[in-house]
């Protein structure tokens, strides 16, 4: 990818918009077997705070680097994790493209999560931003590095559901 080149067609961009939108109402209708299709096999998923990915350390709280990773998630969410259960909704702001190459974009977008328990007011959840490749596969676009850099050192308790 031209590290210069950020031109896009409308198109594109317009798929690039459906795909972030159609990420975060999966999410939203808690559709956790949708998840993992939104993304390439050999991805990386990983979930940062914002100090550990600016001081470029390793750790992060979630980090998956296939979409089998991602399925074996989902099966924890659905078989295996217990907590109280809770409703998400997600505000994406619109994808800035970085870099644009043949099939292959670069992209930035704000993000954030409320989450809302039963019989108790919704919270601001988690807030940050997402720095994204994706690429164009004959499915369609599909994510093939979601990094989800938040903002906030502390979480309110345990990431269950993907950001």
């Amino acid at each position: 990818m031209d590290a210069q080149s950020t031109a896009i067609e409308f198109a594109d961009y317009f798929a690039l918009q459906q795909l972030y939108a159609d990420y975060a109402a999966a999410l939203d209708a808690a559709q956790w077997d949708r998840w993992p299709g939104f993304f390439t096999e050999d991805c990386l998923y990983r979930l940062q705070p914002r100090e550990n990915h600016e001081r470029g350390l390793p750790l992060a709280t979630l980090s998956f680097d296939s979409q089998g990773m991602l399925k074996d998630r989902v099966y924890g969410i659905r078989e295996t994790l217990f907590h109280d259960p809770y409703y998400q909704r997600h505000v994406i702001g619109a994808p800035m493209v970085r870099q644009a190459g043949e099939g292959r974009w670069a992209c930035e977008a704000n993000y954030a999560v409320f989450r809302t328990k039963l019989s108790e007011p919704s919270t601001v959840f988690n807030v940050g931003r997402y720095l994204d490749v994706v690429v164009r596969t004959p499915e369609g676009l599909r994510f093939a590095r979601k990094e989800c850099i938040y903002d906030s050192e502390m979480i309110p308790n345990s990431i269950i559901y993907p950001i």
